[in-house]
Formats: structure tokens, C-alpha cells, sequence
């Protein structure tokens, strides 16, 4: 199971942290049921509902990948849910969360994209932020077995050097299931065997605790958003050794060490990240 946690997006936030809990037991304040929160966005078919709506199950085949959106968008707050990733050959499938603004060219994101791999290899989690319409900041991580509470990225808040944030238009929770197989897996060298269809995934545990917008203009000044204390604006020095040890070890890919790409240090990575 993965539980994948959304920052809490504020003003004065100093930075961004990607979290992500595998094999684990989270505590969420509120679990709902998906249609209290959630829509079915593409290939509704595709998506099966259990244990009266506390859950549900994705699923892709040759026919079909499948997605879902929040009925809200949020400016402030904490979103998470559990995720069974695709098991087995997953080679080529794609199980994406995300956050996304909705504007276009101009829009903000907050990507996780679980690449499937071959049976018995691990699975690859990309992450990449979108800023005031500016992307390409990809980072990827290997998974390890068992992970609990450990953030895989940080992305520091630099609005005063310049450097677009995502902080002013509110975001969406998006997750989808879907082939990518030209590009998911070591490149597009491993493709997707559908003979291993349908591909299954499988959500609990949904849980967004936000300012929706549009919504009361005292929600984000609300004394009660524990989501805004100094806790959850940095990390703190456990949370800090174990990000530099999945650096370290685990990191696969980093956008601002790419030189074919980007031959002059994009200005976030220089400012530190």
C-alpha cells in the first residue's frame, strides 16, 4: 500500500515536500468514501468501487486506462490516500497522482508517477513540479521495499530570488492509470506485455483536509489548520538525514544535474532545493 501526502501550500511555507509511506499504516484524520470527494473523469467502466465506496480499484486493458479528479479544487491543505501499486509485470503502465491548477500554459503541478517495471525489478516514482506554467523538473527515485514517512523531494520556496512557486491558484487532486509504454520503462526499451491484463490498482483511505476555493476567505487564516504550523514547513533534522540517504541512494535521475538538457543550472537548483 502507498500513501501519498500532498504538501501543505502556503505564502510563507519555506519549502515543498514530497512524501510517500509504502507498505504502511497512515493516520488520516478523515477517510471518505470516493464519491464524497472524487468524480470519475475518463472511462468510468474502468473503475470499480468496493467495500461500499471506501475503496476502489483501477483498472487497465487493452480498451482502456482509466482516471478520477477531486469535485474541488484547494489553495491550502493535506491530501492522501493508499495506493496498491500494479503488481507483477508492470512493465510500461503508468499509475499517476497529481495535483494540477487547470490553466493551461500558465498551470501549477505537483506530480507522482509510479513507472512499472519488470517482475521482480523495482518500481520508479517520478516527480516533477510545475510553476507558473514552467515544468521539466523531473527527479526519479528506485523504491525500496518498505519506506515509511520518508520524503523523496523538496522543492524550496525562492519566489524572493525569482523563482516561480507554486502558491497563488488553486489545485485539483487528480490520479490516473494508463499505458505509456514509449516511455515508462528504462526508456521505452521495455514494453508493456498485455497478455498480463487487465493491470489492477487499488485505492483507500481517501482524505483531503484543505481550503477549497471557491469557499470562505477565513479557511486560510483558520486556527484549526494544523497543516500550517512550522512542523510542516520544513523538515526536520530525522526528516532531512533520511532525505539525503534517498538521494544518495536511491536517486536515479535529477534535472539539474543534466547537462544534455540543460547546459546552464536551472536557477532553482543553484538556489537549492
Amino acid at each position: 500500500m502507498a500513501t501519498i501526502i500532498c504538501p501543505s501550500l502556503r505564502n510563507s511555507v519555506a519549502s515543498l515536500c514530497f512524501c510517500i509511506l509504502l507498505y504502511s499504516v497512515s493516520v488520516g484524520a478523515r477517510p471518505a468514501t470516493f464519491l464524497e470527494d472524487f468524480r470519475i473523469t475518463w472511462a468510468d467502466s474502468h473503475i470499480r468501487q468496493l467495500d461500499g465506496g471506501r475503496a476502489i480499484q483501477l483498472v487497465l486493458d487493452q480498451s482502456s486506462g482509466c482516471g478520477f479528479a477531486s469535485k474541488r479544487q484547494y489553495l491550502f491543505g493535506r491530501v492522501s490516500m493508499k495506493i496498491k501499486l500494479v503488481p507483477g509485470d508492470s512493465a510500461g503502465t503508468v499509475t499517476a497522482f497529481y495535483m494540477n491548477s487547470d490553466t493551461d500554459t500558465v498551470r501549477d503541478e505537483l506530480d507522482f508517477e509510479f513507472l512499472g517495471n519488470r517482475t521482480g525489478q523495482p518500481y520508479t516514482v517520478q516527480t516533477n513540479i510545475y510553476a507558473h506554467g514552467k515544468g521539466n523538473r523531473e527527479q526519479r527515485v528506485n523504491l525500496w521495499f518498505y519506506v515509511d514517512e520518508v520524503p523523496i523531494r523538496v522543492y524550496k520556496n525562492n519566489e524572493a530570488k525569482g523563482i516561480p512557486y507554486p502558491t497563488r491558484q488553486p489545485m485539483g487532486v487528480y490520479s490516473t492509470l494508463w499505458e505509456a509504454d514509449d516511455w515508462a520503462t528504462r526508456g521505452g526499451l521495455e514494453k508493456i506485455n498485455w497478455s498480463k491484463a487487465p493491470f489492477l490498482a487499488y485505492y483507500k483511505d481517501f482524505d483531503i483536509e484543505g481550503c477549497p476555493v471557491p469557499g470562505p476567505a477565513s479557511c486560510a487564516s483558520s486556527p484549526g489548520n494544523w497543516w500550517e504550523g512550522t512542523t510542516y514547513q520544513a523538515l526536520n533534522a530525522i526528516e532531512y538525514r533520511r532525505y539525503k540517504w534517498v538521494r544518495i541512494n536511491h536517486m536515479i535521475y535529477d534535472y539539474c544535474t543534466d547537462k544534455s538538457r540543460y547546459p546552464v543550472t536551472p536557477p532553482e537548483c543553484v538556489a537549492g532545493f
